[in-house]
């Protein structure tokens, strides 16, 4: 498996997109393919965020991750978020989500991030928990609840 920036690989842009319509389209406005695929261009960065971590083997696409800012707006103080973290159906269980999440928190320690956050729907935290999150608070965000979860570095 190879990690890599989707600003190295414009052209899985589509792929990505797709993944997070069908998984989260449902939330709300601006989340169709073709939404998406647009906002999903700001994330072409190597070396500032938003960006977007790739798992590829060989030619396939196997998963992604996102460090952005700001994901949800009730917590403004949260700058740093990890977001999007997506592994093909086909390749789950595999550790592909383990390797995407490091590989973030890899970039953000580069980057001088001093703490990550995340939420997610898996209430009891799930991977995140075992990597060493750590749960904040159970909210309901648009209408799902969700588990914020904190990460220091």
């Amino acid at each position: 498996m190879k990690l890599q920036f989707l600003a190295d690989n414009e052209s899985a842009l589509p792929q990505i997109a797709k993944w997070y319509s069908d998984e989260w389209g449902y939330i709300g406005e601006g989340r169709s393919t073709k939404d998406l695929e647009l906002k999903l261009r700001d994330y072409l960065n190597h070396d500032k965020l938003p960006l977007i971590i790739l798992a590829q083997d060989d030619n396939e696409l196997l998963g992604a991750a996102q460090l952005r800012f700001h994901e949800m707006d009730i917590y403004p103080e949260r700058e740093h978020w990890l977001g999007g973290v997506y592994v093909a159906l086909e390749h789950r269980g595999e550790g592909i989500a383990k390797a995407l999440v490091s590989a973030i928190i890899d970039k953000a320690k580069e980057l001088g991030i001093n703490s990550i956050n995340l939420q997610t729907e898996d209430l009891s935290g799930g991977l995140y928990s075992t990597l060493g999150w750590q749960p904040v608070e159970q909210v309901t965000y648009h209408g799902i609840k969700v588990l914020v979860m904190e990460k220091s570095l």
